[in-house]
């Protein structure tokens, strides 16, 4: 998954103005305790860091 696809989902998903709020806030077990910024400057994947955005907020897979 390119980084734009995954900025797009969480746009999706959280709105265009919380999105990066919340990547840059909330840090999740699923990510190691890390937020979505920490992880993809570590070297996590997109899709990795999208799967456990899902999985910490229990996203609907039809929004996934």
């Amino acid at each position: 998954m390119r980084l734009t696809v995954f900025w797009q989902r969480m746009a999706d998903y959280f709105g265009e103005s919380y999105a990066d709020s919340f990547a840059r806030d909330h840090v999740m077990s699923e990510l190691g305790g890390r937020t979505v910024h920490q992880a993809l400057e570590a070297g996590w994947e997109a899709k990795d860091v999208w799967r456990g955005v899902c999985r910490a907020l229990e996203i609907p897979y039809d929004k996934r």
